[in-house]
């Protein structure tokens, strides 16, 4: 085993697919924590993982782990991460970062004063087929970037006590699918410099589709869709003028992206098979080598960029009408 020991805080299912990825990279995962013993040890046979904690607290305290994946529901994301860097560990934190902006910032305050790495688990941005078309856009192949879209739309349960439903565990299509997208544009545009955002709300009150069209820098503009009731092409795409890049279906797991020129001929086809798992890996693999390397932060997606993003998101559900019952508490 090299690099750090990993320890990850609840049992869900992305919580599953992380610990299944890090055991095929052979990553040091020592340690889970749930809010039961039952749970935390069912997880930790599954995964072979040597040390399962009946609490969040113990987990952190564990003197064994160096970094924790913080695998909660978002609106737990803040308190979890906080309790993780207070014990002195560095933190990868599932995505969407947090609830919103003030809890991004509060994060971000308190790695820098601890000196810890605290890091969204934005696992696309690490992916080889994203990292490959950086290094097109990079080199000038598409000319000026003008436009990016992309989409998030699957059918998910529509049962209103559902997580994904229910506006007290930050559900929403937003927040659970939106976000890939929306950072997808910040990856490749940077901040937006207008947001335009419509929105469908269901009984619960929280979101069932979301679209956006926004402008950045230079004029370039980009569109989001996100949806949790109908599973649409889930492809993105990169409009220059000099070449256009078409990333396919499924565009935000590993996938093929072709590069066209204006005359339809495809310059460049992308596949890459050295993905072993679900790809949760490299990001695995990043967050051990900012911690090592010493730069305590994101090269591909540093934490400023995702306090940024999670501003966009703030004003998107601002403008659609969805605001979380943990907000109506902080502010009255």
């Amino acid at each position: 085993m090299t690099g750090l020991r990993w320890g990850i805080l609840a049992t869900g299912g992305i919580a599953g697919a992380f610990a299944s990825d890090l055991r095929t990279a052979g990553r040091d995962l020592v340690a889970v924590g749930s809010r039961s013993q039952e749970s935390a040890d069912a997880f930790a046979a599954r995964f072979d993982i040597p040390r399962a904690h009946a609490s969040y607290e113990a987990l952190v305290a564990d003197p064994e782990v160096d970094i924790v994946y913080v695998s909660t529901p978002h609106p737990m994301h803040h308190e979890n991460a906080r309790l993780a860097l207070e014990a002195g560990k560095h933190v990868l934190v599932e995505k969407a970062f947090t609830l919103n902006r003030a809890e991004a910032e509060d994060l971000q305050r308190l790695g820098a004063e601890r000196g810890l790495l605290v890091m969204e688990a934005m696992w696309t941005r690490y992916l080889p087929h994203m990292i490959r078309i950086r290094e097109i856009i990079a080199e000038g192949t598409l000319g000026e970037i003008r436009a990016v879209s992309a989409d998030h739309t699957q059918l998910l349960p529509s049962d209103p006590a559902h997580r994904l439903n229910a506006l007290e565990l930050g559900g929403g299509a937003l927040l659970d699918l939106g976000i890939y997208p929306v950072s997808f544009v910040w990856d490749i545009l940077g901040a937006p410099t207008t947001v335009k955002a419509v929105g469908r709300l269901i009984e619960t009150g929280a979101d069932a589709e979301v679209a956006t069209v926004m402008t950045h820098e230079g004029g370039a503009v980009s569109t989001t869709l996100s949806s949790s009731r109908g599973a649409g092409p889930n492809a993105a795409s990169i409009v220059g003028t000099a070449a256009r890049i078409e990333i396919d279906r499924v565009w935000y797991s590993p996938t093929t992206f072709r590069v066209v020129l204006p005359d339809g001929t495809v310059a460049e086809e992308f596949a890459s098979d050295e993905v072993a798992g679900r790809g949760m890996e490299y990001q695995a693999r990043a967050a051990e080598r900012y911690v090592a390397d010493g730069s305590r932060d994101s090269d591909l997606l540093p934490v400023a960029e995702s306090v940024g993003i999670m501003g966009t998101l703030d004003e998107i559900r601002a403008q659609i009408g969805v605001r979380y019952p943990s907000e109506e508490t902080d502010n009255g």
